[in-house]
């Protein structure tokens, strides 16, 4: 063995252990969260590794971004075969993958392409980063940008070390073993060189080798960490894992008597994946972009969250993994310290965060944790939340209406209580028609509008009426997790007492948390949003519409029904049955869809910082010019409704929910 292979031996070695110290150190960290399984469906989690990490689906969202850092991505995994060669040849002199025959000649064409696509990505990400990006990007604090350049200039140097040793090589008469003829780049640079040339192939050869492993071993103690993190951290995401969805919070086992607090306050307080998480975090600014309180000039900022959660781990997990007890940075914790409660309140829990971040971090839940814990350990939550937990207490519902009057919006209309008919096995679907169907003024009129459209479709139905309760939702999103769940479970057991198997609501809230959350404790039924129902009594013709409706409509999504559940093109399909209706978009939309503000507990609270959501919204629904808003949740109808009053437009704009669209295109 030559001296030049053991002196890279000793240097591999060394490279490689100091990077299997610093894997322990950080899996050390890591068990400090707590215990989740994140190993079960192995071929759906393979499944969303192939489609989001390499793939590259999310990243690819954005037009301009994303083909540069997929780029540079692939091109990373396709030049490891590269970074394998170089190893294997300070091992073995002369070593190459040429034993390969034809398949060797597409590796070495699709490295040297690929590298320079890397090199060109480098460059763009750069320009963008300095000169002509977005704000998110050029207005990073100065240690955030010098990290980003670093890296990106040491990505570029790899590339170019490559070329110009491979260059080298063929120059002096070695390229033959090489492929050199299918090195196009890397030709061009042998003409740079003469045949004596040996010494800028080694100096070049131990540039690139050693800027390699030093890559390797500094990416964990900067924000590129997520070069190695991201595949795995893609791979133990929960979407379309659990079979009550993506956005449906985990229950606290509030029975627990050796619990000492509820809730998070501190690292040890999340998960394991929830730590992994602040690991994975780019420092993108992806979900803090079309974060609806950061853009109105909230403090919120999900990256912010995210990045905190690191800090706040590096700074604690040192200590407690040396056992030290006696240290000012254990008195401090995440929560109050790091991360604000002004913080935590603003967030409408609308999940574009979680919908936009390209390594699947899950803002949300950590959020609602945080809240879990001023909520339930702490008791410090906004005060308008004081009186919405009273009136869900005493009333069962947000507001201070006497839960006897449920069923008042139905006098007239004949629709049967489940308490007359002792069982729902005679009906078609119970009629959940919620807190707002039942009390709000505005929105009984679309309980009134999907009764008449059940009744014309045939169907049979029934409602509970002074029986139903709020289904817990502004409790369990303010993280009043107590509250929630009795509601929840007082509600399961008059429904599993009369045997219901359908149900069907009009607002996603209760659609979400019925379908998705009420299974977590014992309750099990087939739930449908009326979005759906409408548009397949509409598309099997069991209704017609006959009525023209002049004029064009916007249709805001509803987060709760769109990112929480994927029913987007149920409400358009409705829309687009509406005779001579014109339907326009709004710039966002579908999973790009901006909230109407109310999420979260929102709804119940006043904003206090910056621009208010809705406005926001209910501007950008205004500028398409249509004369009808349409939405199908009794939230969102709210918040645009006093966002047209507030741009005072009530009389050129209407907000309707589609059942109200359709039920008058019902009548001649």
């Amino acid at each position: 063995m030559e001296i030049k292979n053991i002196i890279f031996l000793l240097v591999l070695l060394a490279a490689f252990g100091v990077f299997a110290w610093t894997a322990r150190k950080v899996l050390g960290y890591l068990a400090l969260g707590k215990a989740e399984n994140r190993f079960d469906r192995f071929d759906k989690r393979i499944s969303n590794t192939l489609a989001i990490a390499f793939g590259q689906t999310k990243i690819l969202r954005d037009p301009i971004a994303g083909p540069v850092h997929a780029g540079i991505f692939w091109g990373f995994v396709i030049l490891l075969t590269a970074v394998v060669e170089s190893i294997g040849e300070g091992l073995i002199h002369g070593f190459s993958f040429a034993f390969l025959g034809p398949l060797y000649n597409l590796i070495a064409l699709s490295s040297d392409i690929i590298a320079l696509v890397v090199l060109v990505a480098v460059l763009v990400a750069l320009f963008r980063r300095h000169v002509a990006g977005p704000d998110r990007l050029r207005k990073l604090d100065r240690a955030s940008q010098m990290d980003a350049t670093v890296i990106l200039c040491t990505i570029a140097l790899i590339m170019l070390s490559m070329f110009v040793q491979n260059g080298a090589r063929i120059a002096v008469g070695e390229g033959a073993a090489y492929a050199s003829d299918w090195r196009p780049v890397s030709m061009a640079f042998a003409g740079m060189f003469g045949a004596d040339s040996w010494l800028i192939f080694e100096i070049s050869w131990w540039i690139h080798i050693l800027l390699v492993l030093g890559f390797l071993n500094a990416l964990p103690y900067t924000k590129h960490f997520h070069v190695i993190t991201s595949v795995p951290n893609v791979y133990f995401s929960n979407k379309g894992i659990r079979k009550e969805g993506d956005g449906a919070l985990k229950p606290l086992n509030l029975e627990d008597e050796t619990a000492e607090k509820f809730g998070a306050s501190d690292i040890e307080d999340l998960t394991w994946k929830q730590l992994f998480d602040s690991y994975t975090c780019t420092h993108c600014g992806r979900c803090t972009s079309v974060c609806p309180a950061n853009i109105t000039g909230k403090l919120l900022s999900p990256k912010k969250i995210i990045v905190d959660t690191r800090t706040r781990l590096e700074e604690k997990a040192p200590l407690v993994v040396a056992g030290v007890t006696d240290d000012a940075a254990l008195q401090k914790q995440l929560l109050h310290d790091y991360i604000t409660p002004q913080e935590l309140w603003a967030c409408t829990t609308c999940r574009a965060c979680v919908q936009e971040c390209p390594v699947m971090i899950e803002h949300v839940d950590e959020i609602v944790e945080m809240r879990r814990y001023l909520a339930l350990t702490e008791g410090e939550f906004p005060e308008q939340l004081q009186l919405l937990y009273r009136n869900l207490e005493n009333n069962f519902a947000p507001w201070q209406f006497s839960p006897e009057d449920r069923a008042a919006w139905a006098d007239g209309l004949e629709i049967p209580e489940l308490s007359q008919l002792g069982d729902a096995g005679d009906i078609d679907y119970l009629f959940w028609v919620g807190c707002a169907g039942s009390f709000d003024a505005r929105y009984k009129k679309v309980s009134v509008a999907l009764a008449h459209i059940m009744k014309r479709a045939g169907l049979r139905f029934a409602i509970l009426g002074r029986e139903e309760k709020c289904n817990g939702d502004p409790a369990r999103r303010t993280g009043n997790e107590y509250l929630a769940q009795t509601l929840m479970m007082e509600n399961i057991e008059r429904l599993n007492s009369y045997n219901v198997k359908n149900i069907v609501t009009a607002c996603p809230h209760c659609f979400h948390s019925i379908k998705n959350e009420f299974p977590q404790f014992g309750g099990n039924y087939r739930v449908v949003h009326h979005s759906e129902l409408i548009a397949a009594l509409l598309d099997r013709g069991i209704i017609q519409l006959e009525k023209a409706l002049n004029g064009a409509i916007t249709f805001h999504d509803s987060c709760y029904l769109g990112r929480y559940n994927d029913i987007y093109e149920e409400p358009r399909n409705v829309l687009m049955h509406v005779p001579e209706a014109e339907l326009r978009e709004m710039p966002r939309s579908h999973d790009k869809g901006f909230c109407c503000g109310a999420g979260g507990g929102q709804m119940f609270m006043e904003e206090t910082e910056g621009k208010r959501v809705n406005i926001e919204r209910t501007e950008e629904a205004l500028a398409s010019g249509a004369g009808t808003i349409a939405s199908a949740c009794p939230f969102c109808m709210t918040m645009m409704t006093d966002g047209v009053k507030e741009k005072g437009k009530q009389e050129e704009v209407v907000v309707k929910d589609i059942a109200e669209l359709v039920y008058e295109a019902m009548r001649k």
